[in-house]
């Protein structure tokens, strides 16, 4: 009950921020006229068609916002069923030179609050350059938990460790969780409850929090926008039963809807290619496609390790866009059409705001570059305003949610997306053909980090 009084007082106080937040937006962009930035663009024409094109569409992101928000304030976590009504359910681990991390994962798993007659847990290596396979011996040798392992020859990618591990699943549900991440021991049964109260739900999306937040501000940063894109974007996407992405690091999935289209997801291609990257979104496509519900759960929290390092980041996010790129192509294919019985606006409205963001959005990125760069006295303030206004809700959300100090990275992350990173969703537009994975090069350089430490003091948090 204290828990359910929380989530309500957090929500109260987002939705008064988000208020005022929406006020401050709508000011900034209808109500300054008469500043020096709009007074220079209506005197050309092409200034002119320049306000009225981003006039239009910064309305319709005002009415997404407003819209998310009462979707996010309805949101409630399903609570966990009984053992009994419980599932039966594969872990599948996919791990590629991951050392030491890929025991303190299983670990985690291992000690879930799960009845051991339903689960049954996987390790697959994919062909690692290091000790990653003897580190997953010895999980099958020590945890409490059974643990069936899979040594592939030689390195062929993630889709390729999960399809084998699927083949050898036993449960109902499947669940992927990847092998630097931690789990809860209430985070399985969370995660598969809906499955066991909704036959329409063909997928849920775990709930993921960066783990190694100690170790520089790019973690920390990170974690605002996981935090943003899971407690809202997510929880919107969820309450109109169509998560667009289910996260590698935890996802489940009714093994009977997985199989009819497991083939087709192993060999898919794009521009005439192996799709190497973005398994998970791809998944959570062809399960859209055939009816089915992709939820969101709350309260089934995963840690994961993300780079700390600037070019590993970038690595990470132009994996994630350009698969971004290819699954929303894919999903305009069918999301118009009538592909399952109830509502499907909530679904349509998600896939032309991906769409906006990755062209239009885009646009504009490089029209503000172009206008700061050609007259930064005038535009330049404007954008700093922008981007702090961009920045607010993300801040927002972040501060009432865990009360930190550190939400001010909301802002400074607004800067550094917009200095170093705005250039990657444009260069996937232009390269989203290419599927390597990118970040999985190279052997770990830290094989010892105790991960069961980090979660520990995340769990604090």
């Amino acid at each position: 009950m204290v828990m359910i009084r929380e989530n309500i007082r957090n929500k109260n106080k987002i939705a008064a921020l988000a208020c005022i937040l929406a006020v401050l937006a709508a000011v900034f962009l209808y109500g300054t006229g008469g500043s020096s930035a709009i007074q220079f663009l209506k005197g050309v024409v092409w200034g002119r068609a320049l306000i009225a094109v981003f006039s239009i569409f910064s309305s319709l992101a005002l009415a997404e916002l407003v819209w998310r928000i009462i979707l996010v304030l309805k949101y409630r976590p399903i609570l966990s069923v009984s053992d009994d009504q419980l599932p039966t359910c594969t872990i599948v681990v996919p791990a590629y030179n991951e050392g030491r991390q890929v025991f303190d994962t299983l670990k985690s798993l291992a000690a879930s609050n799960y009845p051991r007659n339903k689960i049954q847990l996987i390790a697959v290596d994919d062909g690692s350059m290091d000790d990653t396979w003897k580190w997953i011996k010895q999980a099958k040798r020590t945890l409490s938990l059974s643990v069936l392992t899979i040594r592939q020859p030689r390195n062929q990618g993630k889709r390729q460790a999960l399809y084998d591990g699927f083949k050898k699943s036993r449960g109902a549900v499947l669940v992927t969780v990847d092998s630097d991440s931690m789990v809860e021991p209430d985070t399985l049964r969370n995660l598969v409850t809906p499955f066991a109260l909704n036959p329409d739900v063909g997928a849920v999306a775990g709930n993921v929090r960066v783990l190694n937040q100690s170790q520089g501000i790019i973690p920390r940063m990170v974690d605002i926008v996981f935090v943003f894109s899971f407690d809202f974007i997510r929880v919107s996407q969820s309450m109109v039963r169509t998560v667009t992405c289910t996260p590698g690091a935890l996802s489940a999935y009714r093994k009977s809807v997985v199989m009819g289209v497991l083939d087709e997801w192993r060999n898919q291609t794009f521009l005439g290619r192996p799709a190497n990257i973005g398994e998970d979104r791809a998944m959570t496509n062809m399960i859209l496609r055939q009816g089915y519900d992709v939820v969101f759960q709350q309260n089934a929290r995963v840690f994961t390790e993300v780079p700390v390092a600037y070019t590993q980041l970038c690595k990470m996010y132009l994996r994630w866009a350009r698969s971004n790129v290819r699954e929303t192509i894919a999903m305009a294919s069918f999301i118009f059409t009538r592909f399952r019985r109830g509502s499907m606006l909530g679904a349509r409205i998600n896939l032309v705001s991906d769409v906006i963001k990755l062209t239009v959005a885009q646009l504009f990125f490089l029209m503000s570059w172009g206008l700061i760069l050609w007259n930064p006295a005038i535009f330049g303030s404007k954008t700093i305003v922008g981007i702090v206004l961009g920045s607010s809700l993300a801040a927002t959300i972040y501060a009432c949610k865990f009360g930190k100090i550190s939400s001010v990275l909301a802002f400074v992350y607004g800067f550094f997306f917009f200095i170093a990173l705005s250039w990657i969703k444009p260069y996937a537009l232009i390269t989203p053909h290419h599927s390597r994975w990118l970040t999985r090069d190279c052997p770990k350089v830290n094989p010892d980090n105790d991960l069961h430490h980090q979660l520990s003091a995340r769990q604090l948090t």
